[in-house]
């Protein structure tokens, strides 16, 4: 059974087991933990928390009953308190997910829910904190059988899913629909075409001989009107001595306004704003994925660490493409890098293309990306959801 990532309230999952991001000693804290104990009955989970359980370390689980969750089930994972990221932390929080599914093993749960263990109060970085919980997830799954969500809900992915899921489905409707349309018509529209173009109905002309015709039409006309240029031009000069030169306008006077009304000293030197960076770009039109994903990173004034955390790309992922110019990861990982580094969709295509890749207006994942990407939205919890919402593959290699 594969990981679904859904927005939802945990409380209110259908689930035989949800997870609560616990305390190390038995106290109530903010957030997630708090909102579990207030919906499975606060003084009763809080006695029965103090009475049989105690305290606990950092990446530990235990099980209580769920009393009046919907749950029949809560487990406990005692979540690290994140301070720079080298102090254990991210042990203790793959910990708190092994245990975790350990404990549901060993009670015969088949469905649990989890929400971004530590991500809230605890403060450790969503990213880096969605990137570890799918990971574990997935190797726990490798060898078992439960059906697991990740729940994601607060006030910001809340808001930010009611804003971005309207124009998403539009965005989508407007380029697959249109794709597959474009895919199931193509060979009759085809035919016809050509039936029409090379087609002479009786008493009259196809549309490609209308075609022609018109092209022509245009032709002379275009011609016409350099010979008006020429002569307005040079209105002094004899027509015998203006046939076989070369047409030449003169220059325009800095002292005339240029279209527009902009004289020609006021436009922008584009040497001096853009031929740097210009000259900079043509310098790596040969890069292979690995040197120009690096150098768009440089350009941009990043850390490589900010990069494959906002991307929810593992670091050992990361590592084979910064040592290894030739490495090609797979396109998912190099769409994710495309949003964990704010690319545009100008570069993110530039990018892809360096690793053989392209974006399709068929494929339903290529279009949410593009949606994100084109809306400068680099949040890829909330494309998790969307993927997961359409019934597409996770996004963590």
């Amino acid at each position: 059974m594969p990981l679904r990532i859904v927005r939802n309230d945990i409380t209110k999952m259908n689930t035989e087991a949800i997870v609560n991001t616990a305390n190390a000693q038995p106290r109530v804290s903010t957030g997630c933990d708090s909102a579990i104990y207030k919906a499975a009955g606060y003084e009763e989970l809080l006695s029965y928390r103090k009475e049989k359980i105690g305290p606990a370390a950092e990446g530990q689980a235990f099980i209580t009953p769920g009393f009046h969750l919907q749950a029949k089930y809560i487990i406990h994972a005692v979540s690290p308190l994140y301070m720079d990221g080298s102090q254990g932390e991210e042990e203790k929080l793959r910990s708190c997910y092994r245990e975790s599914l350990r404990i549901a093993k060993e009670n015969h749960i088949r469905s649990i829910a989890f929400p971004l263990i530590s991500t809230g109060s605890f403060g450790y970085p969503k990213e880096e904190g969605m990137r570890i919980a799918v990971d574990e997830i997935h190797a726990f799954l490798l060898g078992n059988e439960m059906e697991i969500y990740l729940v994601v809900f607060d006030e910001k992915t809340t808001q930010l899913g009611g804003k971005i899921y309207p124009g998403l489905e539009e965005y989508i409707d407007r380029h697959y629909v249109e794709a597959k349309q474009r895919e199931e018509y193509w060979d009759a529209a085809y035919e016809a075409k050509e039936t029409a173009l090379y087609d002479e109905p009786e008493g009259g002309k196809g549309l490609l001989s209308n075609l022609m015709s018109g092209r022509r039409r245009r032709e002379e006309a275009r011609r016409r009107e350099e010979k008006r240029a020429e002569s307005a031009f040079m209105p002094n000069a004899p027509m015998s001595s203006q046939m076989g030169k070369p047409f030449a306008a003169p220059k325009p006077s800095h002292a005339l306004p240029l279209s527009g009304g902009m004289a020609e000293d006021d436009y922008p030197d584009f040497e001096e704003e853009h031929g740097s960076r210009l000259e900079e770009r043509m310098r790596h039109l040969s890069d292979t994925f690995s040197q120009y994903l690096l150098f768009l990173i440089r350009t941009k004034n990043m850390k490589n660490a900010d990069v494959y955390r906002r991307a929810v790309v593992d670091k050992k992922i990361f590592s084979k493409i910064k040592n290894n110019v030739d490495y090609h990861p797979n396109k998912l990982t190099a769409l994710c890098l495309c949003v964990g580094a704010k690319l545009s969709m100008d570069e993110s295509v530039d990018l892809l293309a360096r690793a053989g890749y392209a974006l399709s207006p068929s494929d339903k994942t290529d279009i949410i990306f593009s949606y994100f990407i084109e809306n400068g939205i680099y949040d890829m919890i909330e494309i998790a959801i969307q993927l997961e919402l359409y019934g597409l593959p996770c996004i963590i290699e």
